[in-house]
């Protein structure tokens, strides 16, 4: 039986709410990813993990609609890129989440491909923490699940966006939308930055918000001709297991 509520019938849906299925809502963005990856790269990824999960844990866990236009005001600047105010973002998936409860689910996890929308999940969490303790969300970030992996990649000083992680996520679950004659690097170390940028980008904390064309001028952070498929295999493997075990223990509480 399929994973995806979107392709199951209302009584199917009601069995799955009755079989006590873990809710998965994936999220992404709308942006820009530099000249060798398309604008959903996100939410690609996201539904990838979300659809390796439901094939580790058959009849665990049912895929709600997703949202593929995310939190990306860093981005404005570059053609093709849709973004979200954080408040309408947060009202989205929380409306996503109160629906499926009114039928009966009541532990929902979201994946998000995009670091932008993080805070505002965050800020989610705590406002059903005090309108709906009958609730459970959990939330989690593709790439973060899968540091080991990530650590064991050959990374520039500055990596991230649109780098060597998420070139070899996409070289894994999506090859065939990835511009390999236009993968090149972008910004890949400090000197490459003006003291500001410079400066936001040497802790994590304290954290500042600033726009990518004044971080990259192609909006990459990284060199992604350095990706590999068998690195983006590894990280969906991690991220795949750390999300499995989670809910496997959660199921079990």
């Amino acid at each position: 039986m399929t994973a995806k509520l979107a392709e199951m019938t209302t009584l199917e849906a009601a069995r799955a709410v009755e079989a006590g299925t873990v809710a998965v809502i994936p999220v992404g963005a709308f942006e820009q990813h530099g000249a060798g990856l398309p604008l959903a790269t996100d939410q690609i990824r996201a539904e990838a993990l979300a659809d390796a999960v439901a094939a580790a844990l058959p009849g665990k866990v049912v895929i709600g609609p997703g949202v593929p236009v995310g939190v990306s005001p860093h981005h404005q600047a570059f053609a093709g890129t849709v973004s979200l105010r954080p408040a309408l973002f947060a009202a989205v998936v929380r409306e996503y989440v109160e629906s499926l409860a009114a039928h009966g689910w009541h532990r929902f996890l979201v994946i998000t491909g995009h670091g932008g929308n993080n805070a505002t999940l965050g800020t989610l969490a705590q406002d059903l923490l005090r309108d709906r303790p009958d609730l459970e969300l959990a939330w989690a970030p593709v790439t973060v699940l899968a540091k080991d992996s990530v650590a064991a990649m050959e990374l520039s000083p500055i990596s991230g966006h649109s780098g060597e992680a998420e070139t070899a996520q996409m070289l894994h679950i999506a090859p065939h939308l990835v511009r390999h004659d236009l993968l090149a690097p972008g910004t890949t170390t400090p000197d490459e930055l003006d003291p500001l940028a410079r400066l936001a980008r040497s802790v994590s904390h304290p954290a500042m918000a600033l726009p990518y064309d004044r971080l990259s001028p192609s909006g990459v952070l990284g060199d992604p001709r350095r990706a590999t498929a068998e690195d983006g295999r590894a990280i969906f493997a991690e991220a795949t297991d750390r999300l499995v075990a989670f809910i496997k223990e959660w199921l079990d509480t």
